[in-house]
């Protein structure tokens, strides 16, 4: 049994399993409550921002998580 801890709130995760209760985003893990908040932002950016290009997404998810690391929370 491996334990994870999530990257942006250092929260640990016991008994892990990948898409249930920790994620993987731009090679970060993160528990559930950090993805639900990202994911939060990230759509409301998506809707704010045309046109979408995935060149876009990808630098906006791994600036968004940075910046979540350094705050400790979404």
């Amino acid at each position: 049994m491996q334990s994870f801890y999530c990257d942006i709130c250092k929260k640990k995760i016991d008994n892990s399993m990948a898409g249930r209760n920790f994620f993987y985003y731009a090679e970060h893990s993160l528990c559930e409550a950090c993805k639900d908040n990202l994911e939060l932002q990230v759509r409301s950016a998506i809707r704010a921002n045309d046109p979408y290009t995935i060149t876009w997404y990808s630098k906006f998810i791994g600036d968004s998580i940075s910046k979540a690391i350094q705050k400790g929370k979404v």
